[in-house]
């Protein structure tokens, strides 16, 4: 489903990714998870597109996204990729489904196509009494909501989450992470998960762990001191 290899990207001298390989199954809810500075945002934006990498490809449905111009790339985001960031980025002077439904049209979506997929998603999302309300009319838990069916409007293979519930309260964080799931089990994307939070990472059905630009066994994380006689 994803295929990464051989990832490296450098900003100037700082080199952030040193040489990643990774695969992700369909329908693998994978969270990605290490200390602030591990390069974990870095892999998730080039995973979704938003960035090229120095080195390496990286395959989606076998589709090498490395070698796409930068008109395919964005046809290819917009069709196959969604999006869901720590904070929910919806446009203020929109409603709820209006918000939603601005991807599908970015895809040529009809409106009455765009409208009845989103409306079905608001249903999904227990949101549907909250449709026509701006952003700012919208509780924080709502508002993630609204973004994360702003991201499967399309109908994605993949989402792509970066600290989804990072602003969330424990009550909302609990209610997205369930979602999440829900929404896998019901729809069959894969996602991506970079988060700080631990209870979403031992929920997932893989954890993956980044240090210094790199990934590493969780064994390694923490060494137990040696146990051998220094002096024998």
């Amino acid at each position: 489903m994803i295929e990464v290899q051989n990832i490296t990207k450098s900003f100037g001298t700082l080199q952030v990714l040193k040489g990643i390989d990774l695969r992700i199954e369909k329908g693998e809810m994978v969270s990605i998870v290490g200390p602030s500075g591990a390069g974990k945002t870095t892999l998730l934006q080039i995973i979704g597109t938003l960035d090229r990498p120095d080195t390496g490809r990286v395959l989606i449905n076998s589709i090498d996204t490395t070698t796409l111009g930068q008109r395919q790339m964005s046809d290819f985001r917009n069709r196959h990729l969604g999006f869901v960031f720590q904070f929910h980025q919806l446009l203020p002077e929109f409603s709820a489904i209006e918000n939603i439904m601005i991807p599908a049209f970015i895809a040529g979506r009809s409106h009455k196509e765009a409208k009845e997929r989103a409306e079905e998603l608001l249903q999904f999302m227990g949101l549907s009494d909250r449709s026509h309300h701006k952003p700012s009319e919208l509780s924080g838990g709502e508002k993630q909501r609204v973004a994360v069916a702003r991201a499967l409007v399309n109908n994605p293979e993949v989402v792509l989450a970066d600290e989804p519930s990072g602003s969330l309260d424990t009550k909302n964080k609990q209610e997205l992470h369930k979602l999440f799931f829900d929404l896998r089990d019901r729809f069959g994307q894969t996602f991506v998960i970079v988060t700080h939070d631990e209870e979403l990472a031992t929920l997932t059905d893989r954890t993956i762990h980044m240090r210094d630009g790199l990934l590493v066994a969780p064994s390694s994380l923490n060494p137990q001191p040696s146990t051998l006689n220094p002096h024998a």
